[in-house]
């Protein structure tokens, strides 16, 4: 608990912002459980009046200075006591229920918020070592069981604590050596309660664990399901969910077996308690050193002391589950920014003039690019083409900043990139890739999708530069239909054209075409190269494509092998040297 990293401390330190509404929380738990146990108090306080009559504690010490000595009229006054100490009580647990579950929904909402702005601004290399459906787990599971922890597990505590010291100073005012008898079991219950604690943390590690890999597999399955269905392998995918759930299920039952065990424990020592207090404070008050109804308030309030403490077990496992889950939510946002956003702010759009300077790059251990040094034009068309795993994408990748070269730099208008502010930078760049990212929105929506406020007319020119129309105006609703998640309910070519006039809304200084024409046919990737022909015009355009055919009008050509560039040039300069491109364009032709 004392250690600096342990996640207790860091949800602290990171909910500082809402120190306000914890302390009165905090105030409302506290006078809330003021307020509850003096009706215990009370129950005494009218067995002495009963009993004792004109001589109880209540007329000779409290009523004295207001006259009040009649049995009748103190018990109307305790009555009157009664709708007040039920009315506060109620009162108090109202507005601490609302003030708690007011701050667990804030800190929910913010972490949650901050969770995910935070995973944006990482770098693609940290997504590789990553599953989509464990960052899903932390985002979503993670963050629901911290709060449930503050809504209602921080309460039980502070409740539990606020109990304890009440009731032992009422114990201590009306008979010290009772107290220190049936105050006894307290230390064993708490020193127990951390005892389980502390063998709960790493298992409830393991059931978060195990949770992100069934979230994981779900994720992976869903999103493959007509391959799944293609090959056949539902039985071998179901087999995969339940050995992922089976380990959920196992994690779960080696913590359960553990959080079980501490309520029988607290239990039996809320028992020796209890006895001690019934059996010696009864011989005590037999004895005349102890008033009948002080008697009557212990036996009630050591059960109101100790009962809570069987609470101790919930709030163990709900605070276990919900510390892993914080370890897990707060190490996301933890997670270094290795490419910082901040720098130059551009003040307009740029020229798009671009130039790689002996630029290396590795995927780990694995080299990709080598010493590129080229210079494209404002307003040119160059194209990359070479076999798979050449570096084509790469370059492409490093100018939009995913990932950062480990030599040489990129510069935009003889600004290195590096210095600029990254968002500024991108929206520069228009980014068409081989498997273009749709929202679950409308066909408006999507081409609209980085362009906030374009106009209706804006979005229809850039749907008709990207001979989109045909097919949207034969739509049930036109511009106005859904396509689904992930643009399920387009084909693949109508999906890269809504792409394209999509960038072309953008208006960059850059185009990019990452493979925009690999995955379409031919009556597509014609109506992509007509589109390109007129939108490049004017304006810096970078295509990278297997098909030779797309980059025939390209004002220069770049082959690229294991990550060099062997040959450039025009299309025709390059089949007369008649060296490896002209060889891969009669692969293509079919020529011999």
């Amino acid at each position: 608990m004392s250690s600096p990293s342990h996640p207790l401390r860091q949800l602290l330190a990171y909910a500082r912002a809402q120190r306000g509404q914890v302390r009165l929380a905090v105030l409302y738990s506290t006078l809330n459980k003021f307020f509850d146990i003096l009706p215990e108090v009370l129950i005494g306080t009218a067995v002495d009046v009963v009993v004792r009559g004109e001589q109880s504690f209540l007329a000779k010490n409290i009523l004295v200075g207001v006259g009040i000595s009649d049995t009748w009229h103190q018990l109307l006054f305790l009555g009157a006591l009664n709708v007040v100490i039920w009315g506060g009580e109620s009162l108090f647990q109202y507005l601490y229920e609302v003030q708690w579950r007011g701050l667990a929904q804030d800190i929910q909402h913010r972490l949650r918020l901050d969770a995910y702005a935070h995973v944006q601004k990482l770098e693609l290399a940290f997504f590789e070592n990553q599953r989509t459906g464990a960052l899903m787990s932390v985002l979503n599971d993670d963050i629901n069981q911290l709060e449930r922890f503050v809504n209602s597990g921080a309460n039980q505590i502070i409740q539990v604590v606020c109990s304890s010291v009440m009731v032992s100073a009422v114990f201590f005012a009306l008979q010290p050596g009772l107290a220190l008898i049936a105050l006894l079991p307290v230390p064993l219950i708490l020193f127990g309660a951390f005892w389980f604690q502390g063998r709960l943390a790493p298992r409830y590690r393991e059931v978060r664990e195990a949770a992100g890999d069934v979230s994981a597999r779900l994720n992976m399955n869903l999103l493959g399901l007509p391959t799944i269905k293609a090959y056949t392998t539902e039985d071998f995918e179901a087999e995969h969910i339940r050995q992922a759930s089976d380990a959920y299920r196992q994690a779960n039952a080696r913590a359960i077996r553990i959080s079980s065990a501490i309520t029988p424990v607290i239990r039996m020592a809320i028992l020796a308690g209890f006895t001690a207090t019934l059996i010696y404070g009864g011989w005590l008050t037999l004895q005349g050193k102890l008033a009948v109804g002080a008697y009557s308030v212990l036996v009630f309030l050591t059960q109101r002391l100790l009962w809570p403490l069987t609470g101790l077990a919930e709030v163990a496992d709900m605070y276990q589950r919900s510390m892993a889950a914080t370890q897990r939510a707060l190490g996301l946002l933890a997670t270094p920014i290795n490419i910082a956003y901040e720098g130059r702010h551009l003040g307009g759009r740029s020229r798009g003039e671009l130039r790689f300077e002996q630029l290396g790059f590795s995927y780990g251990e694995q080299p990709t690019l080598h010493d590129i040094s080229l210079t494209i034009k404002a307003g040119e068309t160059a194209a990359f083409v070479g076999s798979t795993g050449s570096g084509k994408s790469t370059l492409v990748k490093l100018l939009l900043r995913f990932y950062e070269p480990q030599q040489g730099r990129i510069l935009l208008d003889d600004e290195p990139i590096a210095g600029l502010n990254l968002q500024d930078l991108r929206r520069q760049l228009g980014y068409v890739a081989q498997d273009s990212f749709l929202t679950d929105g409308t066909i408006a929506d999507n081409i609209a999708y980085g362009t906030p406020g374009a106009s209706d007319a804006q979005i229809h020119a850039a749907a008709r530069q990207a001979e989109c129309l045909e097919f949207i105006e034969k739509l049930p609703l036109g511009f106005a239909t859904r396509v689904g998640e992930r643009g399920q309910k387009l084909s693949g070519g109508q999906r890269q054209r809504l792409a394209l006039a999509r960038a072309i809304l953008k208006n960059p200084a850059v185009l990019i075409l990452d493979e925009a024409t690999s995955a379409v046919d031919n009556e597509t990737e014609a109506a992509i190269q007509r589109s390109l022909a007129v939108v490049s015009q004017g304006r810096t355009t970078l295509v990278i494509a297997h098909r030779l055919s797309t980059v025939r009008q390209a004002h220069c050509i770049h082959l690229l092998e294991n990550g060099r560039i062997v040959e450039s040039g025009t299309h025709e300069q390059l089949l007369v040297r008649r060296g490896a491109y002209a060889a891969l364009w009669r692969l293509q032709t079919g020529e011999a």
